[in-house]
């Protein structure tokens, strides 16, 4: 049964998660055709350009992404911090860029005089855009109905792009995070559309490989040094270890590519304390497809209870790829 956006993201349990939306009968709207003969690869850009667009005015930053031909993938940090301290004037701005300001604010901003129930009605509806700036659903809002427009224009057509509304995944812990996005880096690897994570068009590894990020209109949350003051955005790895860990994991999973498991497992993995056999196996997809949640079983069952359901799918899996919890109860 679909669940109520609400009851899957909570920011106060994790800023993480993992978004997925498919075109309408997995069909080829954003590659080629074979079927049509129809080349359809520009679109791929207008995700980009999209995706620049909405990280200036929301407070919502992109880990990674991977741009498919039918499919996008995308893990994002909500920054409710950023948004609370954020002016009115701030708010009202980046608002604006998307959407026409309620006629009681722009009378206040014109100066014209009004009441103090107008006044604090007006605070009210500046209060519920900051909220927005940090909302998942109105970012892949805002996202999805402006790429559906686009395509449909193009196509001189109506009707949905979309097969469905996006779904959502929950990344509770670290090793949930990087696993993710580990996965999300090798999408077009695991495809066959790519030999190498450095020619993988159109995801957030080949864009951090090349260096592009830093010229690039769609900037990427950073990678910084465990331990070390990190900013609001900064994801708690550094990028070298990351990089060993996408190289490692695509050399282990993808058929006929050189090289091997070396034989002394990569810091990246013993630091973030994951099984390998198990990565692997989450890393063949069926960990991020099947679960409304990512993370440690005790961050599984924790976050279940604060959401008041009594089970959540992908329990088993969980204590399969995260050590710690058959550590904790003397498994291992």
């Amino acid at each position: 049964m679909t669940r109520a956006r609400s009851a899957l993201v909570d920011p106060a349990t994790t800023p993480y998660y993992h978004c997925i939306g498919r075109c309408i009968r997995r069909a080829f709207l954003c590659g080629f055709d074979a079927v049509t003969g129809r080349d359809y690869g520009h679109r791929r850009q207008w995700f980009l350009d999209r995706l620049a667009s909405l990280t200036r005015i929301f407070c919502i930053e992109v880990c990674a992404y991977a741009i498919m031909s039918n499919h996008y993938h995308l893990v994002l940090r909500l920054n409710a911090g950023k948004a609370k301290g954020l002016s009115d004037g701030d708010v009202l701005r980046r608002w604006q860029k998307l959407h026409h300001l309620p006629m009681l604010v722009q009378r206040i901003q014109k100066g014209e005089a009004v009441s103090g129930a107008e006044t604090r009605r007006a605070r009210e509806l500046i209060q519920t855009r900051r909220e927005r700036l940090a909302n998942l659903s109105w970012f892949m809002r805002e996202f999805n109905e402006h790429l559906s427009r686009l395509a449909n224009a193009e196509d001189r057509c109506t009707g949905r792009f979309w097969e469905g509304r996006f779904k959502s995944q929950a990344l509770l812990d670290e090793q949930a995070l990087f696993s993710c996005m580990v996965y999300v880096d090798l999408n077009p690897i695991r495809a066959g559309m790519a030999e190498t994570p450095e020619t993988s068009d159109y995801t957030s590894i080949q864009q951090r490989i090349q260096g592009v990020h830093r010229a690039s209109k769609l900037r990427l949350a950073e990678f910084v040094q465990r331990g070390a003051a990190a900013p609001d955005s900064g994801l708690p790895m550094d990028w070298p270890a990351y990089l060993e860990l996408v190289d490692w994991t695509g050399r282990a999973i993808v058929p006929g590519k050189r090289g091997s498991i070396p034989p002394a497992l990569p810091t990246a993995l013993q630091r973030l304390d994951i099984c390998p056999d198990a990565f692997l196996r989450q890393m063949s997809g069926a960990g991020f497809g099947s679960s409304d949640m990512v993370g440690s079983a005790d961050g599984m069952r924790q976050a279940a209870a604060r959401c008041g359901r009594r089970h959540v799918h992908g329990i088993r899996q969980a204590e399969q790829l995260f050590r710690k919890d058959k550590t904790s109860r003397g498994e291992v």
